[in-house]
């Protein structure tokens, strides 16, 4: 054997020999997970790996992160772009980035003019939130107002994109009102304040089954509209009352209202 083959079977017998390996057991308890999820659980030694002051400060990070949290009502919506993942297929990511920006300065432009704030923007989405710390509104027709606008002021941007890269995308968007806690969440040094809980869940999932060019939103918004005297029946164009919505994870069906895609008009 050859001294090379001698030292990598060495390093390789050090490798899995180590007790931080070896010991990280989940025990007959934890039957069917991964075995290395609970590493350390078993052995301090891959624990004392952390710097005990670290420890303390991540600690003390995630306490004053859960302390800060406050809760309030809002109406919160979610928008996500439809057809995306044909734009990222078609074209170089530098201009995938250039086009996203230009999607995101709408959305936030109208998000702030309908009075409402920016939470969240990822990939292709962006999470807002109406009426938040305002307990004089519901908030549900400004973010009603505001996704009907995002609707309006990306309809001829999608034109434009279908005509020079062959591409039909649009916007889906989601909106339900209730109880969200605001928490600081993120990365130490890098927080940002979001909106969690069962209300931003519910809207994010409203907006996964929404169309191209439609808001779909929850019976809350709808009674909140009704109540501000601008409920889906008002209007020339009275919003269409959809089947009950089974939420992935919850036990509740849901009723759910739209404002129409030019496909839900023609049926």
């Amino acid at each position: 054997m050859s001294s090379n083959e001698s030292e990598h079977r060495d390093m390789a017998a050090l490798i899995f020999d180590s007790p931080v390996v070896t010991n990280a057991s989940n025990g007959s308890g934890d039957r069917g997970a991964h075995p290395l999820a609970s590493m350390g659980t078993g052995d301090t030694s891959a624990d004392n790996l952390v710097d005990p002051a670290s420890r303390v400060t991540i600690k003390s990070t995630l306490d004053a992160t859960y302390n800060a949290a406050e809760t309030t009502h809002a109406a919160v919506l979610f928008a996500d772009m439809r057809g995306y993942m044909g734009l990222a297929e078609r074209l170089p990511p530098a201009r995938v980035v250039s086009l996203l920006q230009d999607f995101f300065a709408i959305l936030a432009r109208i998000t702030i003019e309908f009075g409402g704030q920016v939470f969240h923007m990822a990939g292709d989405g962006m999470m807002a939130g109406f009426a938040v710390r305002d307990p004089g509104r519901s908030g549900a027709r400004a973010a009603l107002a505001a996704g009907r606008a995002m609707l309006q002021s990306f309809a001829p941007v999608a034109i434009c994109w279908r005509n020079e890269f062959e591409v039909v995308t649009g916007i889906g968007i989601g909106l339900h009102l209730g109880e969200v806690a605001l928490g600081s969440l993120g990365p130490p040094g890098e927080h940002a304040i979001t909106m969690i809980g069962d209300t931003a869940n519910v809207a994010a999932r409203l907006c996964n089954r929404a169309r191209a060019g439609e808001v779909l939103f929850s019976c809350a918004v709808a009674a909140a509209l009704v109540a501000d005297g601008g409920g889906p029946g008002n209007g020339p164009k009275p919003f269409l009352q959809l089947p009950q919505f089974e939420l992935r994870g919850r036990g509740k069906l849901l009723d759910i209202w739209c404002v129409p895609a030019p496909e839900r008009l023609g049926h």
